[in-house]
């Protein structure tokens, strides 16, 4: 069985495998300087069984290195190696090792060893010595290479292993033709079709899809200070009055002057010191400098700054350092390079936070215009279900999906209703559900999207709007109610607390985002390691809580929080991530690559 590979790198790896004794060696010795001759530019990695040593006795690099010194690196002008003492319990992986090479001097990695890894492998086979073949229990074999003896599968490419221009001939083709493997979402709206049975069944992306489709952005607007603007939608592309910077200034505290001067050497005649807020008026002549804080504007004359710490100055005579290394135009940060007069700052559909306010401000805008705050109502259902703050009745719970499901949508800019606990009786839903559809532009309730009989929603709302109650291929949170009331979009959420946050996440949220005008969001999805073999059901999307961190390796890595019951509120706050598992996968093994969800700016 092979193991896990991840390859790092933008460029192809390929193996040679074969038993001992088959010749790797000796045939890569013969292929390298053919696939040289071609012009291939070569890494090769080759795995050892036993200690070794690549230094001399008595060199002082390898003194050092018995010394103590954890890394060597030894440089002449020809070559460079570096040395790495690390005892470990194992050998070091593969992606470990080959994140050392520098990729962009090398157009393909060739690997000797490492059969187990499930990374794309010429075999090598020799049918005298008896020996099996790997390409029956490895699907990564892309070849073998043997003699006229062996007999080989017809669809499989048969290279002659004494032939070393034909073997080379293969090995320039795979690199030519190698392209990364494409990127497959675990949810991709891209290729998910409008489901025409809403009812049972549907994928995630087909229900976000068909949500989506209901949806219609709010055409009201209005104009907004600026201390009031956080998470607001703006409405129309916002246009800067002015210049950013407003003015050609410096970057540096130092000395200014004309390029045209450093050709001569000579000190300059400092003339004038210029600060941030204030000016020099006159022009400054060949041979003159001024002394120029950071955010000053430059003078007229002025086209190049040096820092200070590389100038000398004696007597208001300035020398300018390191002179063969002054460039034109240095330092000097021009009129509108980062946003320029009546461009586009901000453009329609942004969702405004710290970064867009600070830019607002820059411009001297006060106010923006914005997309009206949708308004969400939410309620609760069930006699089972008591307000915190109040006794706890016998065999109920204290209401928690209300307030996480109201922290979401504020944190999403909405303004919100709060219908409280409706009791489950048909009158008292009704009444509720027709108000809210009057005030608010999406209703949410958590529970009553079962199939108990003491559910009445599904009743209500088939005598006063629309409804689909649904059955999503995910976990947790498989039912799922969608409709309409009036003009209203209703969300009828599960009643388990980790289903209802992982439901608003994934239809909620797309929603509410396009009804505010950000047409153009997608979900965040972002690659990660698995730290732990991931258990998961094809078929359906699996979401798991899970604790994502940046490794020692520079690569995201992720673990899951645990035990993933749907009740176990405490996972959404000790985690910080979905891991989202996809339809097609019933596990993710330790190492593999998995696509998590941060959710904290909604949670």
């Amino acid at each position: 069985m092979s193991c896990v590979f991840n390859n790092p790198l933008s460029i192809p790896v390929l193996g040679f495998c074969a038993y001992s004794g088959t010749g790797k060696t000796t045939l890569l010795k013969q292929l390298i300087p053919e696939l040289n001759r071609r012009g291939l530019r070569l890494a090769v990695i080759k795995h050892a069984h036993h200690n070794f040593d690549v230094d001399i006795p008595g060199k002082d690099s390898y003194e050092m290195r018995k010394a103590g010194a954890k890394q060597m690196l030894v440089a002449s002008h020809v070559r460079w190696a570096l040395m790495t003492e690390e005892a470990l319990d194992s050998d070091p992986s593969l992606p470990h090792l080959l994140k050392q090479i520098e990729a962009d001097k090398v157009d393909i990695v060739l690997v000797e060893g490492f059969k187990k890894l499930a990374l794309p492998k010429i075999e090598l086979h020799r049918a005298s010595h008896g020996k099996p073949f790997i390409h029956t229990h490895d699907d990564n074999i892309v070849a073998i290479a043997c003699c006229d003896e062996t007999q080989t599968p017809r669809e499989l490419t048969r290279l002659d292993l004494n032939n070393v221009g034909q073997i080379a001939d293969f090995v320039v083709q795979y690199q030519q033709n190698w392209q990364a493997p494409e990127v497959i979402l675990p949810i991709d709206l891209a290729s998910a079709e409008t489901p025409h049975n809403v009812q049972q069944g549907l994928s995630v992306a087909e229900g976000i899809k068909h949500i989506l489709s209901q949806v219609s952005p709010i055409n009201d607007h209005e104009m907004v200070d600026l201390d009031l603007l956080d998470n607001r939608v703006l409405a129309s592309d916002c246009i800067s009055p002015v210049n950013v910077p407003q003015y050609t200034n410096s970057a540096m505290d130092g000395y200014g002057f004309a390029y045209s001067d450093v050709a001569s050497a000579a000190p300059l005649q400092v003339v004038a010191e210029v600060l941030a807020g204030h000016g020099y008026d006159n022009v400054v002549q060949p041979g003159q400098a001024v002394s120029i804080m950071t955010g000053a504007p430059v003078p007229q004359g002025v086209d190049t700054i040096q820092p200070r710490e590389l100038c000398e100055i004696q007597d208001n005579q300035v020398k300018l350092l390191d002179a063969a290394s002054i460039k034109i135009g240095q330092h000097v940060r021009l009129a509108g390079e980062d946003i320029a007069l009546n461009a586009v700052a901000l453009s329609k559909g942004t969702r405004l936070a710290a970064a867009e306010l600070g830019l607002l401000a820059s411009l001297g805008c006060f106010q923006a215009n914005v997309v009206k705050a949708p308004t969400v109502a939410v309620f609760s259902t069930g006699d089972e279900v008591s307000q915190p703050g109040e006794p706890l009745k016998p065999n109920c719970i204290y209401d928690s999906n209300r307030y996480t499901i109201k922290a979401m949508a504020r944190k999403l800019g909405c303004n919100i209703i709060d219908l409280g606990i409706i009791e489950d009786n048909e009158t008292a839903l009704t009444a509720a559900l027709l108000k809210a559809s009057e005030q608010a532009d999406i209703i949410i309730s958590s529970g009553g999207v079962s199939v108990g009989n003491a559910d009445y929603i599904k009743t209500v709302l088939a005598k006063i709007g629309e409804i689909n109650f649904w059955r999503i291929n995910m976990r947790p949170g498989r039912p799922l109610a969608v409709g309409k009331i009036n003009n209203s979009l209703f969300f009828g959420l599960p009643g388990n607390p980790v289903a209802v946050m992982v439901s608003f996440l994934q239809f909620v949220q797309p929603a509410l985002r396009k009804l505010a005008g950000e047409q153009t969001w997608q979900p965040q999805y972002i690659p990660a390691i698995a730290d732990e073999f991931l258990r998961s059901k094809t078929g359906r999307t699996e979401f798991l809580r899970g604790i994502y961190h940046i490794a020692g390796d520079g690569q995201v890595h992720v673990s899951s929080t645990g035990a993933q019951g749907s009740g176990m509120l405490s996972s959404m706050v000790t985690g910080n991530c979905l891991i989202v598992i996809g339809e097609k996968d019933d596990h993710i093994a330790q190492g593999q690559r998995v696509f998590i969800q941060p959710f904290a700016a909604v949670l």
